[in-house]
Order: structure tokens, then sequence, then C-alpha cells
């Protein structure tokens, strides 16, 4: 290897040495987004005595309207416990979860219907949480959601319809006209 070949090496080794430097510096200054937590979910959770709320959320079809409380419930204790939820205007639900199981309240047959849901649908409303094993509860912020994502539209409350026009418009049809 001549002396110029020698050199063009040794230059070509120091940029890939600087590069490699320059793009392993990134994970030491900047924080890692995979080792933050999260809820990857549209609902909220929160933790009251021996139960954990998650994925909870309220689907309403308006402010003044019964809204729906879904999410899981989860028990860790030996004991039968019965979560009460308040909403506005003290409106409140309760819903029985067996011990060390858990309760999805979108496939209980017993629905979570809070009389008065308290924010339109995007917004979030605070509900208070109580269970009845140790007396303990808590406060803690739920979105509002409605049937505009067809996945949450199964679970409105019976008898409440959307907020927006009640009567379709009706576009004019076009008239057919033969010419010869």
């Amino acid at each position: 290897m001549n002396r110029g070949q020698r050199g063009k090496l040794a230059m070509a080794t120091a940029v890939l040495g600087l590069g490699l430097l320059s793009v392993t510096g990134c994970g030491y200054i900047n924080p890692q987004s995979t080792s933050a937590h999260y809820v990857a979910s549209d609902g909220t959770q929160a933790s009251v005595g021996p139960l954990q709320l998650r994925n909870m959320m309220i689907i309403s079809a308006g402010e003044d309207k019964p809204g729906r409380v879904i999410g899981a419930v989860y028990n860790s204790s030996s004991e039968d416990v019965k979560l009460t939820i308040v909403g506005a205007g003290g409106s409140q639900t309760q819903v029985p979860v067996k011990p060390n199981s858990y309760t999805l309240l979108n496939d209980s047959t017993d629905e979570a219907i809070l009389s008065s849901t308290g924010g339109a649908p995007g917004s979030l409303v605070e509900v208070s949480v109580t269970e009845d094993g140790t007396n303990q509860n808590a406060k803690f912020k739920v979105p509002v959601l409605d049937g505009t994502i067809t996945d949450y539209k199964q679970y409105l409350p019976a008898g409440s319809e959307p907020t927006g026009s009640a009567t379709p418009t009706s576009t004019p049809s076009p008239t057919s006209s033969a010419s010869h």
C-alpha cells in the first residue's frame, strides 16, 4: 500500500469514527421514548384500594345526556368489592367486582350508566371513585367520547341520540329528460 492510499484510508477511518460518535451521541443526550410510561388507549387509568381501573372512558351523545362508563376493573383482593363511580351533578353508578378477577364494563350485562355526563364529547370530566372494601376513594379525569368512532357507537346508552341534526337533509334528485 503506498503512502497516498494509507492517507486516504486514515482519513476514511477518521470520518467513519466521527460519524459513529455523532450517531451514538443522540442516545446519550436525548431520553429514550420507549422508557416513558403512558396509557396507550383512548381511556385513562387509576387505582383505588385493591382496584385497578384501566382504559376508563364515558360514551355519551352529549353533555346533559346519560353516559355509559366502559373500561376494565381488576380486583386484587380476596373479597368481593363494589366500585362506586360518581360523575357530574351527583350522578352515580355501582359496579360489583369479584375477588382476584376483573370486570370488563363494555362486556357487562349490567351497564354502568351515569344519568348525566357533565361534559361534551371530546372533553375530560372528573369522576370520583370509591371502593367499599377498604373505603378508599380517588378522583381522576376520564374522556367523554360519542358514537363518531364506530367501535364506540354500540356503547351509547339506550334512548340517547347524537347531538347532531335529527332530520336528514334531502338533496334534490336530478330530473331525467330524454332528448331525441
